[in-house]
């Protein structure tokens, strides 16, 4: 499968618990795509069944439960489907050492010799974090209230859910615009919000527009009124 370029995919999973080692399985996964700081709609989500019973501290925290799962597919029957969908892809994740030791587990289970870092780029969002806020809490919900992500619908943790939550995170956190309110018919939203509504970019330069005669006049005008406020931070030679 050929991928575009700049390619990312925010992933999140719940598991049957916390310790793969001890035989836990994935049993929900999300994946959110972003090509070139865009959604795309191109996601991948499943509930998987897991053959196991779940911890009841896990349901507890992700709501779901062994009869709701009964009926899906198991991890090896939609293994080859997802991992033509990472392949290639940055990949995401908030605690990744967590993730992609299940999702390393799953795949050997189901047949895959290679590792999934062995084909895509891994980038953990909550190292990121920590780097970024030393000393501050940097859990997903602590991110969200810092960056004004609203995640009032979490009341369970939940793959897809997390993944788009990680994701808007993820855009402010390094340079995006996905926490201003912006404004349509339908009221307010993010940007990222705006800019999926919007659709993805064409492709080739973007056009450029010079400034006519009377706005570089109204330019210099306002750059020599915040002169007069105090001395300005970069050199304009039209001023």
């Amino acid at each position: 499968m050929t991928h575009p370029a700049h390619r990312q995919v925010v992933l999140d999973t719940e598991t049957t618990g916390l310790e793969v080692g001890e035989g836990h399985r994935i049993i929900e996964i999300g994946c959110i795509e972003l090509v070139k700081r865009r959604f795309t709609r191109n996601d991948f989500h499943q509930y998987l069944n897991p053959d196991r019973e779940i911890d009841e501290g896990a349901v507890d925290v992700h709501g779901l439960t062994t009869h709701f799962l009964a009926n899906k597919p198991r991890f090896a029957e939609i293994a080859k489907d997802l991992w033509a969908y990472l392949e290639g892809a940055e990949l995401l994740i908030h605690n990744a050492p967590f993730d992609m030791g299940f999702l390393d587990s799953e795949f050997a289970k189901a047949g895959f010799e290679r590792r999934l870092s062995e084909v895509c780029t891994v980038t953990d969002t909550l190292t990121m974090a920590r780097q970024q806020m030393p000393g501050q809490r940097v859990s997903l919900d602590a991110l969200c209230k810092r960056f004004s992500v609203d995640n009032s619908g979490r009341d369970f943790h939940g793959a897809l859910l997390d993944a788009r939550l990680l994701a808007d995170v993820f855009l402010t956190m390094t340079g995006g615009q996905s926490d201003l309110a912006l404004v349509s018919e339908q009221g307010n939203f993010g940007a990222s919000r705006f800019l999926e509504h919007l659709g993805p970019l064409p492709d080739g330069p973007m056009p450029v527009i010079a400034p006519s005669d009377a706005e570089w006049a109204a330019h210099r005008a306002r750059l020599a009124a915040i002169a007069k406020k105090g001395p300005l931070r970069w050199v304009e030679d039209s001023v």
